[in-house]
């Protein structure tokens, strides 16, 4: 059964502030927000990848960009003052396991900081009636159950980055509970939500320590793949499913406040949680010949072996389920890189495949 969509005809003319527009799930938002009309300011660093999506889509033509960090307050602020949001979704984030062992500290000033100071600034400009802060399915404490974590369990995160990211939700519930209680909505006008979305994939993707990613590189420098943990399972989800779920709550809270104002997952269904060996081999098959992979010998940094999430509130309060199974979205990812190699159009190659996501179309 299909679920609800965004409605586009509610973003035509919003005015939305996006943080971390220029990464890989800010490309895809930004281009879908502007076809529908939105009006959209970006706050980001520079694309830190060549090549990047927001770069291949022009996505300075789409968006007011904002080229600046999450930690300077004072530039923050008055980006948010100058945009007069209604909606707000914070994406930016330091988002690599891997690279939160190496710089933990940088992690958790972007992640937990970053959120501080958006937070601040949201309560300063005065404007805004929705926010929705993308955290991850990692905030959770993971106890390698076979069952998948709902929004009431408690946050935890082995590494810094799963740390920060349970850290910022923590942030989240003290500034609503504080500041925009939901009992006196009335008087602030202001709905704050989390979103936790499993390993999402997508093409556009080039970030580094992340399987599809790592798997075109090699590709393309004609090498094996190289993979961790082949025997992890994650909840793989195409990066248009957790985009659709945030548009819908946003709606809702924008319309609804209080009844939305609170954690949400989005993640695949259950027979989507698949192991890296699974993923890397079906992806092998589906470019051809020439991809193939190996397992790395080196011993690996701590990363959670079983990770799943139980999305029954957003399928049944929401209306929002999962439309793309794995094998569709592996299949999409294919489409689109393939489309790269080739030199076609990428905007028209991201918004052919909007498109049939939304009207449910492999």
């Amino acid at each position: 059964m299909a679920g609800v969509n965004p409605d586009p005809a509610f973003w035509k003319g919003k005015k939305v502030f996006i943080t971390g527009h220029t990464g890989f799930k800010g490309s895809w938002l930004i281009l879908m927000l502007h076809q529908w009309g939105a009006e959209i300011t970006g706050y980001a660093l520079d694309p830190i990848t060549k090549p990047n999506l927001y770069n291949l889509i022009n996505g300075n033509e789409l968006v007011n960009s904002i080229i600046s960090d999450i930690r300077d307050y004072d530039k923050l602020i008055a980006a948010v003052q100058k945009a007069k949001p209604e909606i707000v979704i914070h994406l930016a984030a330091q988002p690599l396991v891997r690279e939160s062992y190496r710089n933990p500290r940088e992690t958790y000033e972007i992640n937990v900081m970053g959120t501080v100071n958006l937070l601040e600034a949201i309560k300063i400009a005065g404007s805004v009636k929705a926010v929705l802060n993308v955290t991850t399915d990692k905030c959770y404490e993971n106890r390698e159950w076979y069952w998948g974590y709902r929004e009431n369990e408690p946050m935890g995160g082995y590494d810094p980055y799963s740390n920060s990211k349970a850290c910022s939700e923590l942030v989240t519930t003290a500034f609503r509970n504080s500041f925009f209680n939901t009992q006196e909505y009335k008087q602030h006008g202001l709905a704050l939500a989390t979103a936790r979305a499993g390993n999402v994939i997508g093409g556009g993707d080039w970030a580094d320590d992340r399987l599809i990613a790592d798997f075109f590189r090699a590709i393309l420098m004609h090498k094996k793949v190289k993979i961790r943990s082949p025997y992890s399972i994650r909840p793989w989800q195409h990066v248009l499913e957790p985009l659709a779920g945030y548009l819908i709550l946003c709606e809702k809270l924008y319309s609804d406040g209080p009844s939305f104002a609170e954690a949400w997952n989005f993640g695949p269904d259950d027979k989507d949680a698949r192991n890296v060996k699974w993923v890397i081999e079906k992806i092998c098959k589906l470019w051809g010949n020439t991809a193939s992979y190996e397992v790395e010998g080196q011993q690996q940094l701590h990363e959670a072996k079983y990770l799943k999430l139980d999305c029954s509130k957003a399928k049944q309060e929401l209306g929002w389920r999962p439309r793309w199974s794995l094998d569709t979205t592996l299949c999409k990812i294919i489409e689109w890189n393939k489309a790269f190699v080739a030199g076609e159009n990428i905007t028209e190659v991201c918004l052919n495949q909007i498109s049939n996501y939304f009207t449910n179309e492999d």
